[in-house]
């Protein structure tokens, strides 16, 4: 499960890698849950034919979801992951999931805990040629009480026993996750896939695209 990760601190990245203008707060560059940070979703306008409507979106939220019939936002703290294999029917998620209220979290690396030394060793998971990370999630709005709109989004979690780096990472007894990374060429398809096609993207990224490193700065390639 990620709980950590590094949003892009460069407002460029967002028109670069994810053909979309920067949210005007970018909000925090360390991320953990509960903190506010960028995510992307298609514009809720885009098919009204109007071509000044652009596809998409970026916009601030929490790191963690806060349903609509939420009564504070302290449940982003537990929220941040939704596992695959009950995000239908978890009350935080299947609202969204529902909706295919589906976001695109754009990161640098993300942080997981390597136990092969027998404790957790914080290790920075990044892709291979630099670019930054689509990461697949639901959104969701909240409304406050002085009638505020607040954002949320939640990173997608599948199982990650068979994948060469993710299995090595977590306590051994644990079960590996690992979160959807979406192909940069699917990133339009995600964002306007219905519920029913949910499921096709949610596929583990090639190992060997990726490299781990510790605090040591040692790239640990797979």
């Amino acid at each position: 499960m990620c709980s950590h990760y590094q949003a892009p601190a460069n407002p460029n990245i967002y028109k670069s890698a994810f053909d979309v203008e920067p949210p005007s707060n970018l909000g925090r560059q360390d991320v953990w849950p509960s903190y506010s940070a960028g995510f992307i979703r298609r514009h809720p306008h885009t098919e009204v034919g109007d071509d000044a409507v652009p596809d998409r979106e970026a916009l601030t939220g929490l790191f963690g979801m806060v349903p609509h019939w939420a009564k504070d936002t302290n449940g982003s703290k537990y929220t941040y992951n939704a596992r695959s294999e009950t995000v239908a029917e978890k009350p935080s998620f299947r609202d969204a999931w529902r909706k295919a209220q589906h976001c695109i979290i754009p990161a640098d690396a993300f942080f997981e805990p390597d136990w092969s030394s027998g404790r957790a060793v914080p290790t920075m998971i990044q892709r291979v040629d630099g670019q930054p990370m689509g990461i697949a999630g639901l959104w969701s709005s909240w409304k406050a009480g002085d009638g505020q709109t607040v954002y949320s989004f939640t990173m997608l979690t599948i199982n990650a026993d068979q994948h060469p780096l993710l299995k090595t990472l977590h306590k051994p007894t644990d079960e590996k996750r690992m979160v959807v990374i979406l192909p940069q060429e699917r990133y339009g398809d995600w964002l306007a896939a219905s519920a029913q096609d949910s499921g096709d993207f949610l596929q583990p990224y090639p190992a060997d695209l990726l490299n781990a490193s510790t605090p040591l700065g040692r790239p640990q390639l797979f």
